[in-house]
């Protein structure tokens, strides 16, 4: 199994930074894409940013420019880097990895339990 879990999270005011983190841990044989979605009350679960093995990224339109992705394969790991915070991106964060955890295995998607952003004053 493969366990993923974000740290980072937390109450910013608006115009504030924020940088959240996820590790991946277990049987990991080969990490592939990763990415982070948000979900805000009442909402779906919407993809924020991607991040392919060779580190091309991909963004939602409403934080281009303000966020930015990016991955250490060495160490599992992945980070959402958030500058100029607004209110509307209050949600639960969620970290998703994709993986493979032996060389017959396919490749699946793992999600951690998702961190709390809230922009406040």
């Amino acid at each position: 199994q493969v366990q993923v879990v974000e740290s980072g999270g937390g109450l910013v005011p608006p115009g504030g930074s924020l940088r959240l983190s996820c590790t991946a841990s277990g049987r990991i044989f080969r990490l592939g894409a990763m990415g982070w979605y948000r979900q805000a009350p009442g909402k779906q679960r919407d993809v924020v940013a991607t991040i392919m093995r060779d580190g091309v990224t991909t963004y939602a339109d409403s934080v281009k420019g303000r966020f930015t992705i990016s991955r250490d394969n060495a160490k599992s790991m992945v980070y959402l880097q958030m500058n100029s915070l607004e209110p509307e991106d209050t949600a639960v964060y969620y970290c998703n990895m994709r993986a493979k955890e032996n060389i017959l295995s396919q490749t699946k998607d793992y999600w951690g339990q998702g961190t709390q952003v809230t922009v406040s004053s």
